[in-house]
């Protein structure tokens, strides 16, 4: 039926729309508002006699705070977990959280009277267990640098990707989750040549993967497969012919593991070894560094952060690159952590079409981890 005869298909019902709503609106209301207030509106209704009578159904706890968007801070009503698993409370209070089943998880009293929370699955969980390096170029998020190398002049370097997770087995917090994750990454690298008012593209490289993460306390593993190719820029290909165009591919395996120093200081250390390479690419690589960042949700203005990492690659020698920023982060409810500052860069590329060649650059960029 064409889209102007439907507001005529459904004129003959609107009387009777109408009524129900002036008949059942105000006791519908009323029943969430005071459901709001934490009365169960099965409370509410009248005794039919003994038999009949309902029992009330369980208290709702209100988070502390105005509202139900609660302010940041001790008070801010956010559901955190210790390294056992406990959804801890400021008020010490608890909020039912049903399972994958429907039902309520056990609970246990912890020696202060708050109340903790097993562990459960998960589908699409909020957070990462272990998170992506900061200053790690080849590691998927969204941002984007522009820097300088004074033989190469000014280039233009951008991650477009993320690392999710799709199925926990662990604790809910989505700042710092414990248990077991599967997460899924991607992410393209594009550079772009910005001299004498030029926006070519010299090349991108490309990574994809699955890891397997596990956390518990201070402590974190992953164990995974991502794939990295590397391609030509059309442009670069265009305005220099010359340039020999490599397909350099790593397809490996992946182990890693982070300590949290502190809360906002966290060291890491990874090895990677490739069962298939092509054009140039050799099978061992090693990571590791540094990250400063804050732990906890920010205001609104933020806190300082610093990263420092280290590669070394098996193609170029067991030689690589060393990368230091340090700027200003913002962090938010969730654990996504927003970044703006300096960036130094020395050593072999990290593009991998020109993975032989030396590289020294300054420059600003601003950064997203989800």
């Amino acid at each position: 039926m064409p889209a102007r005869f439907f507001p005529h298909a459904v004129a003959p019902f609107a009387p009777a729309c109408l009524g129900v709503l002036l008949v059942f609106g105000p006791g519908l209301l009323g029943a969430a508002a005071v459901y709001g207030q934490g009365v169960h509106p099965a409370s509410l209704l009248p005794a039919q006699g003994p038999a009949a009578a309902v029992a009330p159904g369980p208290e709702i706890r209100r988070l502390p705070g105005p509202g139900t968007s609660p302010p940041l801070g001790a008070a801010s009503g956010i559901v955190r977990t210790s390294a056992s698993g406990a959804a801890l409370l400021p008020d010490g209070g608890a909020i039912p959280q049903p399972g994958i089943s429907g039902e309520p998880q056990p609970q246990l009293s912890m020696p202060s009277g708050q109340v903790i929370q097993g562990r459960h699955w998960q589908w699409v969980p909020t957070g990462l267990i272990y998170r992506s390096y900061l200053a790690g170029l080849k590691e998927p998020r969204f941002g984007t640098v522009w820097q300088h190398d004074p033989d190469l002049g000014w280039k233009w370097d951008t991650t477009i990707g993320a690392r999710v997770g799709l199925l926990r087995y662990g604790t809910a917090d989505p700042l710092h989750p414990q248990g077991w994750q599967l997460d899924a990454e991607g992410a393209v690298f594009p550079r772009l040549d910005i001299n004498d008012g030029r926006r070519d593209l010299d090349s991108s490289d490309y990574r994809v993967g699955f890891v397997l993460t596990y956390g518990e306390g201070p402590h974190a593993w992953k164990f995974g497969y991502y794939h990295i190719s590397a391609h030509l820029g059309d442009e670069l290909m265009l305005r220099l012919p010359a340039t020999p165009r490599l397909n350099f591919t790593w397809d490996g395996l992946v182990l890693g593991y982070s300590y949290n120093w502190t809360p906002d200081m966290r060291l890491y250390a990874e090895a990677a070894w490739a069962f298939a390479i092509d054009d140039g690419a050799q099978p061992w690589r090693f990571q590791f560094g540094a990250d400063y960042a804050p732990a906890e949700p920010t205001d609104c203005w933020g806190a300082p952060f610093f990263a420092i990492n280290g590669m070394l690659r098996e193609e170029v020698d067991f030689g690589g690159n060393l990368v230091v920023q340090v700027g200003w982060a913002w962090r938010g409810l969730a654990g996504q952590l927003l970044r703006m500052g300096f960036q130094y860069v020395n050593g072999k590329s990290i593009q991998y079409e020109f993975y032989q060649s030396f590289e020294e650059m300054v420059g600003f960029g601003v950064w997203y981890d989800f």
